[in-house]
Protein backbone atom coordinates (compact mmCIF):
# COMPACT_ATOMS: atom_id res chain seq x y z
CA UNK A 1 0.00 0.00 0.00
CA UNK A 2 1.20 3.50 -0.79
CA UNK A 3 2.24 5.77 2.07
CA UNK A 4 0.53 9.12 1.47
CA UNK A 5 1.88 12.49 2.55
CA UNK A 6 -0.35 15.12 4.17
CA UNK A 7 -1.13 16.85 0.87
CA UNK A 8 -2.18 13.59 -0.76
CA UNK A 9 -4.43 12.69 2.17
CA UNK A 10 -6.11 16.09 1.93
CA UNK A 11 -6.50 15.75 -1.83
CA UNK A 12 -8.00 12.26 -1.51
CA UNK A 13 -10.43 13.31 1.22
CA UNK A 14 -11.50 16.43 -0.66
CA UNK A 15 -12.11 14.41 -3.83
CA UNK A 16 -14.11 11.82 -1.90
CA UNK A 17 -16.28 14.46 -0.23
CA UNK A 18 -16.90 16.29 -3.49
CA UNK A 19 -17.75 13.09 -5.38
CA UNK A 20 -20.19 11.95 -2.68
CA UNK A 21 -21.91 15.33 -2.41
CA UNK A 22 -21.77 16.68 -5.94
CA UNK A 23 -21.34 13.64 -8.18
CA UNK A 24 -23.08 10.57 -6.71
CA UNK A 25 -24.35 7.75 -8.90
CA UNK A 26 -27.69 9.58 -9.00
CA UNK A 27 -25.93 12.40 -10.89
CA UNK A 28 -24.76 9.91 -13.51
CA UNK A 29 -28.33 8.64 -13.88
CA UNK A 30 -29.54 12.21 -14.37
CA UNK A 31 -26.81 12.81 -16.94
CA UNK A 32 -27.71 9.58 -18.75
CA UNK A 33 -31.33 10.69 -19.00
CA UNK A 34 -30.39 14.15 -20.30
CA UNK A 35 -27.88 12.69 -22.78
CA UNK A 36 -25.84 15.86 -23.48
CA UNK A 37 -23.75 15.73 -26.64
CA UNK A 38 -20.48 16.09 -24.71
CA UNK A 39 -21.29 13.16 -22.42
CA UNK A 40 -20.56 14.91 -19.11
CA UNK A 41 -21.77 17.73 -16.86
CA UNK A 42 -20.11 21.00 -17.85
CA UNK A 43 -20.73 22.55 -14.42
CA UNK A 44 -19.08 19.61 -12.66
CA UNK A 45 -16.11 19.79 -15.03
CA UNK A 46 -15.82 23.52 -14.33
CA UNK A 47 -15.67 22.78 -10.60
CA UNK A 48 -12.97 20.15 -11.18
CA UNK A 49 -10.95 22.71 -13.11
CA UNK A 50 -11.33 25.32 -10.35
CA UNK A 51 -10.15 22.83 -7.74
CA UNK A 52 -6.99 22.26 -9.78
CA UNK A 53 -7.46 18.54 -10.36
CA UNK A 54 -7.01 18.85 -14.12
CA UNK A 55 -3.51 20.19 -13.51
CA UNK A 56 -2.25 17.60 -11.02
CA UNK A 57 0.37 16.24 -13.45
CA UNK A 58 1.09 19.54 -15.22
CA UNK A 59 4.16 21.60 -14.16
CA UNK A 60 3.60 24.70 -12.05
CA UNK A 61 5.00 26.96 -14.77
CA UNK A 62 1.97 26.10 -16.89
CA UNK A 63 -0.60 26.50 -14.13
CA UNK A 64 -0.53 22.97 -12.72
CA UNK A 65 0.56 21.61 -9.36
CA UNK A 66 2.92 18.79 -10.44
CA UNK A 67 1.61 16.51 -7.67
CA UNK A 68 2.29 13.40 -9.72
CA UNK A 69 0.46 10.31 -10.88
CA UNK A 70 -0.24 8.80 -7.47
CA UNK A 71 -2.07 12.01 -6.53
CA UNK A 72 -3.99 12.00 -9.81
CA UNK A 73 -4.87 8.35 -9.21
CA UNK A 74 -6.29 9.21 -5.78
CA UNK A 75 -8.68 11.72 -7.36
CA UNK A 76 -9.69 9.45 -10.23
CA UNK A 77 -10.29 6.60 -7.77
CA UNK A 78 -12.77 8.71 -5.79
CA UNK A 79 -14.61 9.73 -8.96
CA UNK A 80 -14.67 6.08 -10.05
CA UNK A 81 -16.42 5.08 -6.83
CA UNK A 82 -19.53 6.97 -7.97
CA UNK A 83 -19.21 6.38 -11.73
CA UNK A 84 -18.65 10.12 -12.19
CA UNK A 85 -18.66 10.98 -15.88
CA UNK A 86 -15.69 13.29 -16.28
CA UNK A 87 -12.95 13.88 -18.88
CA UNK A 88 -10.36 14.27 -16.11
CA UNK A 89 -8.46 11.04 -16.75
CA UNK A 90 -8.24 11.47 -20.52
CA UNK A 91 -7.29 15.15 -20.28
CA UNK A 92 -4.58 14.54 -17.66
CA UNK A 93 -2.95 11.71 -19.62
CA UNK A 94 -3.05 13.67 -22.87
CA UNK A 95 -1.53 16.63 -21.02
CA UNK A 96 1.28 14.33 -19.89
CA UNK A 97 2.02 13.53 -23.53
CA UNK A 98 2.43 17.25 -24.18
CA UNK A 99 4.58 17.73 -21.06
CA UNK A 100 6.84 14.81 -22.00
CA UNK A 101 6.89 15.76 -25.68
CA UNK A 102 9.40 17.89 -27.53
CA UNK A 103 7.08 20.60 -28.83
CA UNK A 104 7.44 23.87 -26.91
CA UNK A 105 4.63 25.34 -29.02
CA UNK A 106 2.23 22.63 -27.88
CA UNK A 107 3.17 23.30 -24.26
CA UNK A 108 2.58 27.02 -24.62
CA UNK A 109 -0.66 26.66 -26.57
CA UNK A 110 -2.39 23.99 -24.50
CA UNK A 111 -1.03 23.20 -21.05
CA UNK A 112 -2.41 26.23 -19.21
CA UNK A 113 -5.83 25.68 -20.76
CA UNK A 114 -5.82 22.01 -19.82
CA UNK A 115 -4.64 22.72 -16.27
CA UNK A 116 -7.52 25.14 -15.70
CA UNK A 117 -10.17 22.91 -17.21
CA UNK A 118 -10.70 25.39 -20.06
CA UNK A 119 -9.95 22.72 -22.67
CA UNK A 120 -10.37 18.96 -22.95
CA UNK A 121 -7.84 16.57 -24.45
CA UNK A 122 -7.81 12.85 -25.11
CA UNK A 123 -5.78 10.04 -26.66
CA UNK A 124 -6.66 8.65 -30.08
CA UNK A 125 -4.70 5.43 -30.41
CA UNK A 126 -6.43 2.15 -31.21
CA UNK A 127 -7.78 1.41 -34.68
CA UNK A 128 -9.79 -1.66 -33.70
CA UNK A 129 -11.82 -3.03 -30.79
CA UNK A 130 -8.75 -4.70 -29.25
CA UNK A 131 -5.78 -2.76 -27.94
CA UNK A 132 -2.68 -3.10 -30.11
CA UNK A 133 -0.11 -0.39 -29.56
CA UNK A 134 2.15 -1.91 -32.24
CA UNK A 135 -0.37 -1.52 -35.04
CA UNK A 136 -1.47 1.70 -36.70
CA UNK A 137 -2.13 2.77 -40.26
CA UNK A 138 -2.21 6.46 -39.39
CA UNK A 139 0.34 8.37 -41.43
CA UNK A 140 1.78 11.87 -41.40
CA UNK A 141 3.22 13.73 -44.38
CA UNK A 142 4.17 17.39 -44.70
CA UNK A 143 2.68 18.11 -41.30
CA UNK A 144 -0.71 16.59 -42.22
CA UNK A 145 -2.12 13.53 -40.43
CA UNK A 146 -4.49 10.99 -41.98
CA UNK A 147 -6.08 8.03 -40.22
CA UNK A 148 -9.12 6.72 -38.41
CA UNK A 149 -9.54 6.06 -34.69
CA UNK A 150 -12.85 4.26 -34.07
CA UNK A 151 -12.73 4.15 -30.26
CA UNK A 152 -11.79 7.48 -28.64
CA UNK A 153 -12.92 8.00 -25.05
CA UNK A 154 -14.16 11.56 -24.40
CA UNK A 155 -13.81 12.17 -28.13
CA UNK A 156 -17.21 13.89 -28.38
CA UNK A 157 -15.99 16.98 -26.53
CA UNK A 158 -12.22 16.95 -26.98
CA UNK A 159 -10.65 20.20 -28.14
CA UNK A 160 -7.37 18.51 -28.98
CA UNK A 161 -6.29 14.93 -29.70
CA UNK A 162 -3.01 13.17 -28.98
CA UNK A 163 -2.88 10.79 -31.94
CA UNK A 164 -0.73 7.70 -32.40
CA UNK A 165 0.81 7.44 -35.86
CA UNK A 166 3.40 5.10 -37.37
CA UNK A 167 6.34 7.15 -36.15
CA UNK A 168 5.07 8.43 -32.80
CA UNK A 169 2.59 10.81 -31.19
CA UNK A 170 1.11 13.92 -32.77
CA UNK A 171 -1.07 16.73 -31.45
CA UNK A 172 -4.12 17.53 -33.59
CA UNK A 173 -6.58 20.28 -32.70
CA UNK A 174 -10.25 19.77 -33.38
CA UNK A 175 -11.22 21.57 -36.57
CA UNK A 176 -9.68 21.34 -40.01
CA UNK A 177 -9.47 17.77 -41.25
CA UNK A 178 -11.12 16.26 -38.14
CA UNK A 179 -14.52 14.55 -38.22
CA UNK A 180 -16.06 13.32 -34.95
CA UNK A 181 -19.01 10.92 -34.77
CA UNK A 182 -20.57 9.65 -31.55
CA UNK A 183 -20.22 5.94 -30.80
CA UNK A 184 -22.64 4.23 -28.40
CA UNK A 185 -21.02 1.88 -25.89
CA UNK A 186 -22.32 -0.28 -23.06
CA UNK A 187 -21.32 2.18 -20.32
CA UNK A 188 -23.26 5.06 -21.92
CA UNK A 189 -20.28 7.37 -21.58
CA UNK A 190 -18.59 9.56 -24.19
CA UNK A 191 -16.93 7.54 -26.95
CA UNK A 192 -16.36 8.71 -30.51
CA UNK A 193 -15.27 7.60 -33.95
CA UNK A 194 -12.71 10.16 -35.11
CA UNK A 195 -11.50 10.45 -38.70
CA UNK A 196 -8.47 12.56 -39.58
CA UNK A 197 -7.98 13.65 -43.19
CA UNK A 198 -4.93 15.83 -43.82
CA UNK A 199 -5.36 17.38 -40.40
CA UNK A 200 -2.59 19.79 -39.30
CA UNK A 201 -0.42 17.93 -36.79
CA UNK A 202 2.39 18.85 -34.40
CA UNK A 203 4.81 16.05 -33.53
CA UNK A 204 5.31 15.38 -29.83
CA UNK A 205 7.70 12.44 -29.94
CA UNK A 206 8.54 9.01 -31.30
CA UNK A 207 7.42 5.46 -30.44
CA UNK A 208 9.13 5.60 -27.03
CA UNK A 209 6.82 8.49 -26.06
CA UNK A 210 3.81 6.52 -27.31
CA UNK A 211 4.73 3.60 -25.05
CA UNK A 212 5.30 5.82 -22.01
CA UNK A 213 2.01 7.68 -22.45
CA UNK A 214 0.01 4.49 -22.96
CA UNK A 215 1.44 3.08 -19.74
CA UNK A 216 0.22 6.20 -17.94
CA UNK A 217 -3.20 5.86 -19.55
CA UNK A 218 -3.45 2.24 -18.39
CA UNK A 219 -2.35 3.13 -14.85
CA UNK A 220 -4.95 5.88 -14.47
CA UNK A 221 -7.63 3.58 -15.88
CA UNK A 222 -6.63 1.14 -13.14
CA UNK A 223 -7.22 3.87 -10.55
CA UNK A 224 -10.78 4.34 -11.77
CA UNK A 225 -11.28 0.57 -11.76
CA UNK A 226 -10.02 0.43 -8.16
CA UNK A 227 -12.55 3.02 -7.04
CA UNK A 228 -15.34 1.15 -8.80
CA UNK A 229 -14.35 -2.19 -7.29
CA UNK A 230 -14.12 -0.79 -3.76
CA UNK A 231 -17.55 0.85 -4.08
CA UNK A 232 -19.19 -2.22 -5.64
CA UNK A 233 -17.82 -4.39 -2.82
CA UNK A 234 -19.03 -1.98 -0.12
CA UNK A 235 -22.52 -1.74 -1.62
CA UNK A 236 -22.81 -5.52 -1.87
CA UNK A 237 -21.60 -5.95 1.70
CA UNK A 238 -24.17 -3.44 2.96
CA UNK A 239 -26.94 -5.19 1.02
CA UNK A 240 -26.08 -8.59 2.47
CA UNK A 241 -26.20 -7.15 5.98
CA UNK A 242 -29.77 -5.89 5.61
CA UNK A 243 -31.44 -8.38 3.22
CA UNK A 244 -33.40 -11.11 5.02
CA UNK A 245 -34.03 -14.50 3.38
CA UNK A 246 -35.45 -17.66 5.01
CA UNK A 247 -35.73 -15.68 8.23
CA UNK A 248 -32.00 -14.87 8.34
CA UNK A 249 -29.84 -11.96 7.27
CA UNK A 250 -27.90 -12.96 4.14
CA UNK A 251 -24.57 -11.99 5.69
CA UNK A 252 -24.92 -14.87 8.16
CA UNK A 253 -24.75 -17.49 5.39
CA UNK A 254 -21.26 -19.02 5.39
CA UNK A 255 -21.17 -19.57 1.62
CA UNK A 256 -21.77 -15.85 1.02
CA UNK A 257 -19.18 -14.94 3.66
CA UNK A 258 -16.61 -16.98 1.73
CA UNK A 259 -17.45 -15.16 -1.50
CA UNK A 260 -17.11 -11.77 0.16
CA UNK A 261 -13.85 -12.80 1.83
CA UNK A 262 -12.39 -13.76 -1.55
CA UNK A 263 -13.35 -10.38 -2.99
CA UNK A 264 -11.82 -8.57 -0.03
CA UNK A 265 -8.46 -10.29 -0.40
CA UNK A 266 -8.42 -9.69 -4.16
CA UNK A 267 -9.16 -6.00 -3.58
CA UNK A 268 -6.15 -5.68 -1.29
CA UNK A 269 -3.92 -7.18 -3.98
CA UNK A 270 -5.48 -4.90 -6.57
CA UNK A 271 -4.82 -1.77 -4.51
CA UNK A 272 -1.21 -2.79 -3.94
CA UNK A 273 -0.62 -3.37 -7.65
CA UNK A 274 -2.38 -0.18 -8.81
CA UNK A 275 -0.70 2.12 -6.29
CA UNK A 276 2.61 0.40 -7.05
CA UNK A 277 2.27 1.27 -10.74
CA UNK A 278 1.44 4.91 -9.99
CA UNK A 279 4.40 5.17 -7.60
CA UNK A 280 6.68 3.61 -10.23
CA UNK A 281 5.67 6.32 -12.71
CA UNK A 282 6.33 9.11 -10.21
CA UNK A 283 9.70 7.61 -9.27
CA UNK A 284 10.73 7.23 -12.92
CA UNK A 285 11.64 3.59 -12.34
CA UNK A 286 12.96 1.42 -15.16
CA UNK A 287 10.27 -1.21 -14.59
CA UNK A 288 7.24 1.05 -15.13
CA UNK A 289 6.07 -1.14 -18.02
CA UNK A 290 6.08 -4.26 -15.83
CA UNK A 291 4.38 -2.50 -12.92
CA UNK A 292 1.64 -1.17 -15.20
CA UNK A 293 0.98 -4.52 -16.85
CA UNK A 294 0.79 -6.20 -13.45
CA UNK A 295 -1.68 -3.55 -12.29
CA UNK A 296 -3.90 -3.69 -15.37
CA UNK A 297 -4.03 -7.50 -15.41
CA UNK A 298 -4.90 -7.58 -11.71
CA UNK A 299 -7.40 -4.72 -11.97
CA UNK A 300 -9.23 -6.30 -14.91
CA UNK A 301 -9.63 -9.66 -13.20
CA UNK A 302 -10.64 -8.17 -9.84
CA UNK A 303 -13.17 -5.67 -11.17
CA UNK A 304 -14.68 -8.40 -13.33
CA UNK A 305 -15.09 -10.58 -10.24
CA UNK A 306 -16.48 -7.85 -7.97
CA UNK A 307 -18.87 -6.33 -10.54
CA UNK A 308 -20.34 -9.73 -11.43
CA UNK A 309 -20.62 -10.73 -7.78
CA UNK A 310 -22.42 -7.42 -7.15
CA UNK A 311 -25.10 -8.40 -9.65
CA UNK A 312 -25.38 -11.99 -8.42
CA UNK A 313 -25.39 -11.29 -4.69
CA UNK A 314 -28.11 -8.68 -5.09
CA UNK A 315 -30.22 -11.53 -6.46
CA UNK A 316 -32.90 -10.85 -9.04
CA UNK A 317 -32.99 -7.11 -8.28
CA UNK A 318 -29.32 -6.87 -9.24
CA UNK A 319 -30.32 -7.28 -12.87
CA UNK A 320 -32.74 -4.33 -12.85
CA UNK A 321 -31.92 -0.75 -13.77
CA UNK A 322 -33.39 0.44 -10.49
CA UNK A 323 -30.27 -0.86 -8.73
CA UNK A 324 -26.75 0.37 -9.51
CA UNK A 325 -25.18 -3.05 -9.98
CA UNK A 326 -25.74 -3.09 -13.74
CA UNK A 327 -24.15 0.35 -14.13
CA UNK A 328 -20.94 -0.87 -12.51
CA UNK A 329 -20.95 -4.03 -14.61
CA UNK A 330 -21.31 -2.09 -17.87
CA UNK A 331 -18.57 0.40 -17.07
CA UNK A 332 -16.32 -2.45 -15.94
CA UNK A 333 -16.82 -4.21 -19.27
CA UNK A 334 -15.50 -1.17 -21.14
CA UNK A 335 -12.58 -0.45 -18.82
CA UNK A 336 -11.44 -4.08 -18.84
CA UNK A 337 -10.49 -3.86 -22.52
CA UNK A 338 -9.30 -0.24 -22.56
CA UNK A 339 -5.51 -0.06 -23.08
CA UNK A 340 -5.27 -3.85 -23.03
CA UNK A 341 -7.25 -6.51 -21.21
CA UNK A 342 -5.90 -8.87 -18.54
CA UNK A 343 -4.74 -11.47 -21.07
CA UNK A 344 -2.89 -8.83 -23.13
CA UNK A 345 -1.07 -7.50 -20.08
CA UNK A 346 -0.24 -10.95 -18.69
CA UNK A 347 1.35 -11.79 -22.02
CA UNK A 348 3.24 -8.51 -22.05
CA UNK A 349 4.46 -9.00 -18.47
CA UNK A 350 5.77 -12.45 -19.39
CA UNK A 351 7.58 -11.13 -22.47
CA UNK A 352 9.16 -8.31 -20.49
CA UNK A 353 10.53 -10.94 -18.12
CA UNK A 354 11.99 -13.08 -20.91
CA UNK A 355 9.29 -15.74 -21.14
Amino acid sequence: MAVLNDEQVMLRDMAREWADNESPVAAFRKLRAAAPAEGFDRDAWGAIGQMGWAGVVIPEEFGGSAFGYLSLGLVVEQLGRNLSASPLASTAVAASAIVMGSSDKAKTDWLAKLAGGEAIATLAVDEGPNHDRNFTTTKVGNGKLTGTKPFVAEGDSADVFVVAAEDGLYLVARGEGVTVSHRSMADERSHAHVAFQDAPAEKLGGPELTAAVLDRAAAITCAEMLGMAESAFAQTNDYLKQRVQFGQVLSTFQALQHRMAKQFTELQLMRSAVEGALEAIDAGRSDVDQAVSLAKATAGETLRLVSREMVQLHGGVGMTDEYDAGLYLKRATVLEVMWGNSAWHRDRFARLNGY
